[in-house]
């Protein structure tokens, strides 16, 4: 049983009520311009970790906001390089102006399952990081070419796992237009996370068993009831003895 866990949430994406969300999280990984955001939410966003305590990161994507970053888009690693740097940069000075400092970079959507599995991409993110600051934390897939990228890079790496997504038996997402691929109901959610926490292993979407070894957790958003999904899963956490916490902390 994992006695610690960041829990993290997507923010300024235009979804959702964050301000309900922040209490309840550890760290928050801030739209920055690509699938959404701007100056102005980038600011708000901000703001909000640092009345609540939350830790700042950047929330990288394919710059296809007709699709939310969600479509895969043919990607040279040079352009990844250069789009993962330049959003994390935006992302960065806007928090330095607020006396913020950037925590962890995690790409989003399409080019997060990219960089899961293609080696070229994960390690073009991997070394755009570095690039912005060799210090950051990467949020990445657990069990993905982007965790082993990060670490050869000499990045600190924190291995991801999701509350309310299936996962393929090769331990990557399932796709979102697989039936059953989001988990809507509270309690399988909660359940998937106690199976993450106390046997490091769940159940795929087709039964085989995917291990799943993690530092932080993942809830979207941009669900309709994201706010109370979070508010359910942080108090689900501390029932279980779970400290939350930023990685680094």
């Amino acid at each position: 049983m994992r006695s610690w866990i960041d829990f993290n949430c997507d923010f300024g994406e235009g979804f959702g009520d964050d301000a309900a969300i922040a209490p309840w999280i550890s760290s928050a990984s801030i739209a920055c311009g690509g699938h959404a955001g701007d100056q102005a939410s980038m600011r708000r966003a901000i703001a909000l970790c640092q009345e609540h305590g939350v830790a700042i990161g950047a929330h990288p994507s394919y710059e296809d906001r007709a699709h939310f970053g969600r479509r895969e888009l043919p990607i040279t690693p040079e352009g990844t390089h250069l789009l993962v740097r330049r959003q994390a940069e935006a992302l960065a000075e806007a928090g330095a102006r607020a006396g913020a400092t950037l925590h962890h970079v995690k790409p989003h959507g399409a080019l997060y399952n990219l960089a899961g599995r293609d080696p070229a991409i994960a390690q073009a993110v991997a070394e755009a990081v570095r690039s912005v600051d060799g210090t950051l934390w990467l949020y990445a897939l657990a069990g993905s070419a982007l965790v082993q990228a990060g670490r050869a890079a000499g990045l600190r790496v924190a291995p991801e796992a999701f509350a309310e997504r299936r996962y393929t038996a090769d331990g990557q997402l399932a796709p979102r237009d697989l039936d059953g691929a989001v988990i809507q109901a509270l309690d399988r959610s909660i359940a998937q996370v106690r199976a993450i926490l106390r046997e490091g292993a769940i159940d795929a979407i087709d039964g085989r068993r995917v291990v799943i070894q993690a530092m932080t957790l993942c809830l979207h958003g941009d669900r309709p009831d994201a706010a109370s999904f979070a508010r359910a899963l942080r108090t689900a956490l501390e029932r279980e003895g779970v400290t939350v916490a930023p990685p680094g902390a």
